[in-house]
């Protein structure tokens, strides 16, 4: 059998990565076997240990990555937009809107691996992947945080609007379905724009 280039072998761990972040976030941390991440990757079970040592392994570089991946895109689309207030409505809305709800495998790794990683042992890499996934984005709420708000707010409220907007995905996509899915993301939206409404010249 020919030998795997290592364009190859690259091109195969990032297959795998892809995989595994997205259905990590579908599924969860324990909903998948390395079969079926290798499976959706297009790859044999067999090759999994020629990249990773274990699952858990994998898991810890799987959510770095899909915190990589959203920090990516709010950068883009954060660059494309004028300032903070016009940020913030964009992060707020896209955030909790009913298709972010729907499509766990393409959203926040914070939302859909909490719960997973709270449960793991402390000793698991993964851990520390979300701990360092979650402070990236405490930094990307307190950026864009209104202008009027004080300086020693300015984190503490960002920690706030953080665990809110965590939140509030975790229970709309808990009671998908249900009419208070869609009341959850509603309500929350106005909540945490309605510093915004005055100086857009919309009804507060």
């Amino acid at each position: 059998m020919p030998r795997v280039s290592q364009q190859q072998t690259d091109k195969n761990r990032i297959a795998i990565e892809d995989a595994s972040s997205r259905l990590f976030r579908e599924k969860g941390l324990n909903g998948v076997s390395v079969a079926d991440l290798m499976a959706a990757a297009g790859l044999t079970h067999g090759g999994f240990y020629g990249h990773f040592a274990s699952k858990d392994g994998l898991a810890a570089v799987a959510c770095g990555k899909a915190f990589e991946q959203s920090s990516s895109r709010w950068s883009q689309r954060f660059a494309a937009l004028p300032d903070a207030a016009a940020r913030r409505r964009s992060y707020v809305e896209n955030y909790l809107s009913p298709a972010n709800r729907d499509r766990p495998g393409n959203g926040c790794a914070a939302a859909a691996l909490a719960g997973d990683v709270a449960r793991e042992p402390m000793d698991r890499p993964v851990r520390t992947a979300y701990l360092d996934g979650l402070k990236g984005m405490v930094q990307r709420v307190t950026s864009i945080a209104p202008e009027a708000r004080e300086a020693d707010e300015v984190r503490p409220q960002a920690l706030v609007e953080m665990a809110t907007l965590i939140g509030a995905l975790v229970l709309a996509r808990a009671t998908r379905g249900n009419p208070l899915s869609d009341e959850i993301l509603q309500s929350v939206r106005t909540h945490l724009l309605a510093d915004l409404a005055p100086h857009e010249g919309l009804p507060s």
